[in-house]
């Protein structure tokens, strides 16, 4: 199994970039104009590694599930964009608002992979998801 960690690691700087730009465009355009744009650079830059994967002869196996659960998938994550250009917009802080969206979606997606998935979760992780909720709560607290 190769590492992931560093890769995880990589992935959350590029999320947390993706919010940061998110707050400081926030007052500059509409909740819907910054999602569209934001949609249609992520699509731009799939489509290149798409064609880098299939220009290197890399199978490329698509099945209708597959296709559906990636529409899901989209539909979250574009609904997620509008909103969370609309709650920077409403003035918090992103010292506030990133860690409490990002929190609360690290927690329900855990809730979902136990509860749907029947994902095993040990009592140290379960702290964790426990340390998340109270995190929140203290980010939340005045705003």
């Amino acid at each position: 199994m190769l590492n992931w960690l560093p890769l995880a690691l990589l992935t959350a700087l590029c999320l947390a970039l993706y919010n940061f730009f998110i707050k400081l465009a926030a007052n500059h355009v509409p909740a819907a104009v910054g999602a569209v744009v934001l949609q249609l650079v992520a699509a731009g830059l799939g489509a290149i590694w798409l064609v880098k994967l299939k220009l290197q002869g890399e199978p490329l196996t698509i099945t209708g599930k597959g296709l559906m659960l990636s529409a899901l998938a989209g539909l979250g994550v574009g609904l997620a964009e509008i909103l969370t250009f609309v709650v920077f917009q409403r003035g918090v802080d992103s010292s506030v608002g990133t860690p409490v969206i990002v929190g609360g979606s690290v927690l329900l997606t855990a809730v979902l992979g136990v509860l749907v998935l029947r994902e095993g979760l040990s009592m140290p992780q379960a702290g964790g998801l426990v340390l998340i909720v109270v995190g929140i709560a203290l980010l939340a607290r005045g705003h």
